[in-house]
């Protein structure tokens, strides 16, 4: 079910970044400085929903191998550290969606992240904050160009 459900964020997040990347290019085209910032938020956002995609898919490939049930798959592979006596120990794995994360549990209740790369989560909190960012100058620039 979890492998299924981060099939369906990442196809969401495609389809998102789609949208918003044909929304940003049109705007970007239309000129004046309001239309524009409007544009690089939408291109922002893209960016913000291909990287999400991509923490994801990672993320949907880690679980496709751990629910992978066959010889060799005790304990969880995207969980196994190299240190047998610890690997042995796992228990367990959560998956997080916000933030994008393959979480590890072992029996004495640690847990620790594997798999998704270190860029992914700090790249989207940035591309989602000037994404933001834009958006809000974009309006206050319209508002300003309003007011005789």
């Amino acid at each position: 079910m979890s492998f299924l459900l981060s099939l369906l964020f990442v196809v969401i997040a495609v389809v998102s970044g789609v949208a918003f990347l044909g929304a940003g290019l049109a705007a970007l085209g239309r000129g004046g400085l309001a239309p524009s910032l409007r544009g690089l938020a939408y291109v922002v956002a893209a960016g913000a929903a291909a990287v999400y995609a991509w923490g994801m898919l990672v993320v949907a490939g880690a679980v496709l191998t751990a629910e992978d049930g066959g010889t060799d798959s005790s304990p969880i592979i995207p969980c196994r550290t190299g240190v047998t006596a610890s690997d042995y120990r796992i228990d367990d794995y959560r998956v997080w969606y916000v933030p994008v994360r393959f979480v590890c549990h072992r029996n004495d209740g640690s847990t620790y992240d594997r798999e998704v790369p270190g860029y992914v989560n700090p790249t989207l909190a940035a591309l989602a904050a000037t994404g933001v960012g834009l958006g809000v100058s974009a309006r206050f620039v319209d508002e300003r160009a309003r007011k005789p």
